[in-house]
């Protein structure tokens, strides 16, 4: 088993690199209905203000792409009578 070791934390230090003069602010928290959670982080660098939002996955860490849904499979469990 993979121990999640991405914390939301260490997420917004790797794409962000928020400073002291610069920090970064949580603009938006949100859990959708499907379970989903994410948050918009935002920072300011060289004037512009940059936005990113940081999903949530199962497996506890935090990415910039969102986790996969859970789609319809076919298995042979079950069908076999």
């Amino acid at each position: 088993m993979k121990v999640a070791t991405n914390s939301l934390h260490s997420a917004v230090d790797k794409w962000l690199a928020p400073t002291v003069t610069h920090p970064a602010r949580v603009a938006q928290l949100c859990r959708r209905h499907t379970g989903t959670r994410y948050v918009r982080i935002e920072t300011w660098h060289h004037d512009t203000l940059i936005s990113i939002i940081f999903f949530r996955h199962e497996d506890g860490t935090w990415n910039v792409f969102p986790p996969q849904a859970n789609r319809p499979s076919m298995s042979p469990v079950g069908l076999a009578a």
